[in-house]
């Protein structure tokens, strides 16, 4: 069952994806007849392409929206003109759509226009301060096909043979010409042999016996040890605008339900919408990262 927060997130979701691209000069650029075709309803038409169309050089896209919208105007008003936007169900969708528009409308005065880069900076900092340590070794390795030949690369080390020469002469991995380098890496990235030998050296000590996988028989020396860096603030600033975004989202949500009285008639309906709306449990994760913009 969905959260609350979790369903917001959806109708979150929903708002980026609706957006419309901003414009200055709402120039006519085409006529229909008498009808005119502005630059903001092609600016429309090309957020709203199929995703296929939405793929297509801008040059194309422009010429495939521009078809739409010309379409559009055209059995639009032979529509009006039969007084289908006179009826109870054109109403009842044109007044759902108003609804949506006028949502998102809100949303981007009292979220996304007042989002300031101190804010997405310091939700940065907080994310970070809260990640837990995450240990990274670097790490060489030597690899070769039996056992004997992982045990006598071995006892050449502890006759005090280079690791790295070692590796480019005898090791069958593609990196044996780095000197066996594997670089820095985290929990996860390499076969589980691997990663418990790798991970349960001390910096600047190799394997005492060999470490079997399904490639083969490694000897591994770890170069280093260190915490992991968190991304660099450039590459997710984007991300973590989505978070404050999505957290005022929630913050208006709530202020308008706690103002307001809702009723559903439905009782399965009613059940359901109160379990998804029940708040979640504290110290959990109460909701998905937000879609990027």
């Amino acid at each position: 069952m969905l959260s609350t927060n979790k369903l917001a997130v959806l109708a979150f979701a929903t708002f980026v994806a609706l957006q419309a691209p901003a414009y200055a000069d709402d120039a006519v650029i085409a006529k229909v007849g008498t009808l005119e075709i502005h630059q903001s309803e092609l600016d429309l038409a090309v957020a709203n392409l199929d995703p296929q169309l939405a793929q297509l050089p801008d040059d194309q896209k422009k010429v495939a929206a521009l078809s739409a919208a010309i379409d559009v105007k055209l059995l639009a008003a032979d529509a009006a003109a039969e007084k289908l936007d006179q009826t109870d169900e054109f109403k009842k969708r044109m007044q759902y759509l108003t609804d949506r528009e006028l949502h998102n409308a809100y949303f981007k005065k009292h979220v996304v226009d007042i989002v300031t880069p101190e804010e997405v900076k310091a939700r940065y900092d907080k994310e970070v301060a809260a990640l837990p340590k995450q240990e990274e070794v670097h790490a060489r390795h030597i690899l070769v096909k039996t056992e004997d030949e992982a045990k006598d690369i071995i006892k050449q080390l502890d006759a005090g043979k280079d690791f790295a020469e070692l590796a480019k002469e005898k090791s069958t991995d593609p990196n044996k010409s780095e000197g066996g380098d594997l670089g820095y890496f985290s929990r996860g990235r390499m076969v589980k042999e691997f990663e418990d030998a790798a991970f349960a050296l001390e910096k600047g000590t190799y394997s005492k016996t060999p470490v079997k996988t399904d490639f083969g028989y490694h000897v591994i020396k770890v170069e280093d040890k260190r915490d992991a860096a968190p991304p660099p603030f450039e590459q997710v600033q984007d991300q973590v605008r989505q978070l404050v975004m999505r957290d005022k989202y929630l913050e208006l949500l709530n202020k308008a339900k706690a103002s307001a009285k809702i009723e559903i008639t439905d009782e399965t309906l009613r059940k359901n919408y109160d379990q998804a709306n029940k708040q979640p449990e504290p110290g959990s994760d109460p909701v998905a990262p937000a879609p990027k913009q």
